[in-house]
């Protein structure tokens, strides 16, 4: 086991998603995942592996933020042996073009944020896995599920005095949607030479200053969660 998760060797498969919330993690391996147990319960950040058409698949949530974040991921790919991770986030759409309870992937990011720089200065710039991204957008089309792929920011600055007039410059750069944690998955996955994919749900919209109810979460990442099983087992 490691200080944060109390899973032993082999209690993980190579390919890990990585949800925020712990309820979410749960939902997801209930609802998907065949004959998953509960392999963490350190800290109330859930675990859980078991099998998606007949391959090993893991869930593990992270926490809110890089912090957070960096501390499960480095674990999982340093003790654990973790080869692939998949976000399975939410986000903030920063574009017109990407509709609330709308899919995106990550094809790149930039970091925003006197903190985040401070984090990601230890990790080299990096991206998605090519095959990985490409791998996703093949299949969402197979599967009927609309996304929008391309550049995201990443603050784990919630509250920010700027509000959203922070984003003004991404937004004129292109940039699709904001997170929390993305550009964290890419560089460690770089540092440590795993493959790392980020699918993002949006569940408020910035520019139209619009967002979810709590209460609807869970369903709406059925779509993400399919596609992000669906990669997972055909990489």
């Amino acid at each position: 086991m490691t200080p944060h998760i109390e899973a032993g060797r082999g209690d993980y498969a190579e390919t890990v998603l990585l949800p925020g919330d712990p309820e979410r993690a749960q939902w997801m391996a209930q609802t998907f995942l065949e004959a998953p147990r509960c392999v963490n319960l350190r800290r109330g950040a859930l675990g859980f592996t078991g099998r998606f058409r007949g391959k090993p698949v893991s869930i593990q949530a992270t926490g809110i933020g890089v912090s957070s974040f960096l501390i499960y991921a480095h674990e999982l790919l340093d003790y654990h042996g973790v080869k692939t991770l998949i976000r399975t986030g939410t986000c903030g759409a920063l574009s017109d073009d990407v509709p609330l309870r709308g899919l995106v992937v990550s094809s790149a990011v930039r970091a925003e944020g006197p903190i985040s720089g401070q984090v990601f200065g230890l990790y080299q710039s990096a991206g998605p896995d090519e095959a990985l991204h490409a791998l996703a957008l093949q299949r969402a089309a197979d599967l009927g599920i609309a996304c929008s792929a391309g550049l995201t920011v990443c603050s784990d600055i919630f509250h920010h005095p700027d509000g959203r007039a922070r984003f003004d410059e991404p937004r004129a750069l292109g940039a699709l949607a904001v997170d929390m944690e993305t550009s964290a998955l890419y560089r460690i996955s770089a540092q440590f030479g795993a493959r790392a994919l980020s699918l993002l749900t949006v569940v408020d919209h910035v520019a139209a200053d619009e967002q979810t109810d709590y209460s609807e979460r869970q369903a709406l990442f059925t779509d993400m969660t399919r596609l992000a099983l669906d990669v997972a087992v055909n990489a």
